[in-house]
């Protein structure tokens, strides 16, 4: 599901490099924190969230055809202050 999630969210972004999937397991399910350039984030939301959605409802067919509970976090690293 890893390399499923990678692969249709590095086909939306402009900076392709940038995006990062870490799977973490939490009580039996499978939280996705996906991580992706600040100026791409609202690429992967899409308007009204639509996007993610969409992706959320794909990840969640295929985990469970694959008897899994899978999730997507998207995860906005906070830009440092600079002094």
């Amino acid at each position: 599901m890893e390399a499923f999630l990678e692969y249709v969210v590095k086909g939306l972004v402009e900076k392709p490099e940038a995006v990062t999937v870490t799977p973490v397991d939490r009580n039996g399910l499978t939280v996705y924190q996906l991580r992706v350039d600040p100026q791409d984030v609202a690429r992967v939301i899409g308007r009204q969230g639509t996007t993610i959605n969409a992706i959320r409802a794909l990840l969640l067919v295929g985990s469970a055809r694959k008897g899994l509970r899978c999730i997507v976090e998207i995860v906005e690293d906070q830009p440092q202050p600079r002094y």
